[in-house]
Protein backbone atom coordinates (compact mmCIF):
# COMPACT_ATOMS: atom_id res chain seq x y z
CA UNK A 1 0.00 0.00 0.00
CA UNK A 2 0.98 2.91 -0.73
CA UNK A 3 -0.33 6.82 0.42
CA UNK A 4 -1.97 8.82 -2.04
CA UNK A 5 0.42 12.00 -2.53
CA UNK A 6 0.66 14.98 -4.79
CA UNK A 7 2.25 12.97 -7.67
CA UNK A 8 -0.35 11.98 -10.16
CA UNK A 9 2.52 9.14 -11.29
CA UNK A 10 1.75 8.01 -7.72
CA UNK A 11 -1.82 7.38 -8.88
CA UNK A 12 -0.99 6.35 -12.55
CA UNK A 13 0.86 3.41 -10.86
CA UNK A 14 -1.92 2.21 -8.38
CA UNK A 15 -3.66 -1.07 -9.36
CA UNK A 16 -6.56 0.11 -7.34
CA UNK A 17 -7.41 2.57 -4.51
CA UNK A 18 -8.97 2.20 -1.10
CA UNK A 19 -10.48 5.23 0.47
CA UNK A 20 -9.45 5.22 4.32
CA UNK A 21 -9.74 8.36 5.90
CA UNK A 22 -10.35 12.24 4.17
CA UNK A 23 -8.02 13.90 7.14
CA UNK A 24 -5.38 14.76 4.67
CA UNK A 25 -7.50 14.59 1.01
CA UNK A 26 -7.97 17.86 -0.84
CA UNK A 27 -9.25 19.04 -3.82
CA UNK A 28 -6.11 18.85 -5.83
CA UNK A 29 -6.05 14.93 -4.61
CA UNK A 30 -9.39 14.49 -5.72
CA UNK A 31 -8.72 16.12 -9.92
CA UNK A 32 -5.92 13.81 -9.63
CA UNK A 33 -7.74 10.82 -8.47
CA UNK A 34 -10.43 10.96 -11.08
CA UNK A 35 -7.95 11.71 -13.74
CA UNK A 36 -6.64 8.60 -13.28
CA UNK A 37 -9.42 6.85 -12.71
CA UNK A 38 -10.70 8.26 -16.19
CA UNK A 39 -8.09 7.31 -17.92
CA UNK A 40 -7.99 3.96 -16.62
CA UNK A 41 -10.81 2.29 -14.40
CA UNK A 42 -9.51 0.42 -11.67
CA UNK A 43 -10.90 -0.73 -8.35
CA UNK A 44 -11.92 1.49 -5.72
CA UNK A 45 -12.78 0.41 -2.16
CA UNK A 46 -14.36 2.81 0.57
CA UNK A 47 -13.56 1.78 4.26
CA UNK A 48 -15.43 4.51 5.28
CA UNK A 49 -18.61 5.51 3.58
CA UNK A 50 -19.73 8.42 5.52
CA UNK A 51 -20.40 11.57 3.61
CA UNK A 52 -20.03 14.11 6.29
CA UNK A 53 -18.68 13.21 10.22
CA UNK A 54 -19.75 16.41 12.68
CA UNK A 55 -16.63 17.84 14.04
CA UNK A 56 -15.61 20.76 16.62
CA UNK A 57 -16.19 23.23 13.57
CA UNK A 58 -18.91 21.80 11.78
CA UNK A 59 -18.84 19.03 9.48
CA UNK A 60 -16.30 17.29 7.49
CA UNK A 61 -16.28 15.77 4.08
CA UNK A 62 -15.47 11.78 4.65
CA UNK A 63 -14.93 9.29 1.93
CA UNK A 64 -17.97 8.71 0.90
CA UNK A 65 -18.26 12.24 -0.70
CA UNK A 66 -15.09 11.95 -2.61
CA UNK A 67 -16.25 8.37 -3.63
CA UNK A 68 -19.41 9.37 -4.58
CA UNK A 69 -17.95 12.41 -6.71
CA UNK A 70 -15.47 9.92 -8.38
CA UNK A 71 -18.26 8.00 -9.56
CA UNK A 72 -20.21 11.04 -10.88
CA UNK A 73 -17.28 12.03 -12.59
CA UNK A 74 -15.82 8.99 -14.06
CA UNK A 75 -18.83 6.09 -14.63
CA UNK A 76 -16.90 3.78 -12.07
CA UNK A 77 -18.52 1.89 -9.08
CA UNK A 78 -17.17 1.63 -5.73
CA UNK A 79 -17.40 -0.65 -3.38
CA UNK A 80 -18.57 0.61 -0.23
CA UNK A 81 -17.75 -1.33 3.27
CA UNK A 82 -18.86 0.25 6.26
CA UNK A 83 -22.54 1.34 8.11
CA UNK A 84 -25.14 1.45 6.32
CA UNK A 85 -24.65 -1.15 3.52
CA UNK A 86 -24.97 -4.76 4.34
CA UNK A 87 -21.21 -5.97 3.91
CA UNK A 88 -20.08 -4.98 7.52
CA UNK A 89 -23.32 -6.33 9.13
CA UNK A 90 -22.80 -9.65 7.32
CA UNK A 91 -19.27 -9.66 9.18
CA UNK A 92 -21.14 -9.47 12.04
CA UNK A 93 -23.10 -11.65 11.50
CA UNK A 94 -20.35 -14.13 11.09
CA UNK A 95 -18.32 -12.71 14.06
CA UNK A 96 -21.89 -13.70 16.21
CA UNK A 97 -21.93 -16.98 14.85
CA UNK A 98 -25.91 -18.93 15.74
CA UNK A 99 -27.23 -15.52 17.75
CA UNK A 100 -29.93 -14.29 16.04
CA UNK A 101 -30.36 -11.24 14.46
CA UNK A 102 -33.02 -9.60 16.24
CA UNK A 103 -31.14 -10.62 19.80
CA UNK A 104 -28.78 -8.22 18.67
CA UNK A 105 -28.18 -4.51 18.43
CA UNK A 106 -26.77 -2.12 17.13
CA UNK A 107 -25.76 1.09 18.85
CA UNK A 108 -24.85 4.34 17.39
CA UNK A 109 -25.30 7.85 17.01
CA UNK A 110 -26.83 8.62 13.93
CA UNK A 111 -29.74 7.83 11.72
CA UNK A 112 -28.94 7.51 8.28
CA UNK A 113 -26.02 4.93 8.90
CA UNK A 114 -26.32 2.94 12.85
CA UNK A 115 -30.27 2.59 12.50
CA UNK A 116 -30.48 2.39 8.93
CA UNK A 117 -28.18 -0.10 9.26
CA UNK A 118 -28.73 -2.05 11.54
CA UNK A 119 -32.57 -2.06 11.02
CA UNK A 120 -31.97 -3.57 7.15
CA UNK A 121 -29.63 -6.26 8.85
CA UNK A 122 -32.63 -7.38 11.13
CA UNK A 123 -31.02 -6.24 14.41
CA UNK A 124 -32.63 -4.06 17.40
CA UNK A 125 -31.09 -0.51 17.06
CA UNK A 126 -30.37 2.11 20.09
CA UNK A 127 -30.01 5.36 19.08
CA UNK A 128 -27.59 7.47 21.85
CA UNK A 129 -28.67 11.13 21.36
CA UNK A 130 -25.95 13.17 23.32
CA UNK A 131 -23.40 12.20 21.60
CA UNK A 132 -22.32 12.88 17.70
CA UNK A 133 -24.18 14.79 15.49
CA UNK A 134 -27.61 14.91 17.62
CA UNK A 135 -25.62 16.18 21.24
CA UNK A 136 -27.88 18.81 22.34
CA UNK A 137 -30.81 18.63 19.85
CA UNK A 138 -34.00 17.31 20.21
CA UNK A 139 -34.22 14.08 17.59
CA UNK A 140 -37.38 13.68 17.00
CA UNK A 141 -37.74 15.76 14.52
CA UNK A 142 -35.04 14.11 12.64
CA UNK A 143 -36.97 10.71 13.46
CA UNK A 144 -40.15 11.86 12.22
CA UNK A 145 -38.63 13.68 9.05
CA UNK A 146 -36.54 10.67 7.97
CA UNK A 147 -38.40 8.25 9.08
CA UNK A 148 -35.93 6.13 10.27
CA UNK A 149 -37.00 5.11 13.75
CA UNK A 150 -34.68 3.30 16.11
CA UNK A 151 -35.84 0.61 18.20
CA UNK A 152 -34.94 2.07 21.22
CA UNK A 153 -33.24 5.52 22.02
CA UNK A 154 -30.99 6.32 25.15
CA UNK A 155 -29.31 9.45 26.28
CA UNK A 156 -25.72 7.53 26.55
CA UNK A 157 -23.88 4.96 26.96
Amino acid sequence: AVLLDDDPKTYQRAQGFILLSAGEWNDSRQAMLVNTIAENMRPVLVGNPDIVAPREDGLSLEPGFYAHDLAAKTGCSPIFYGKPFSNIYEFAKIRLGNTKPQSTAMVGDTLHTDVLGGAAAGFQTILIENHGLFAGSNVMPYIKTSGIVPTFRCATT
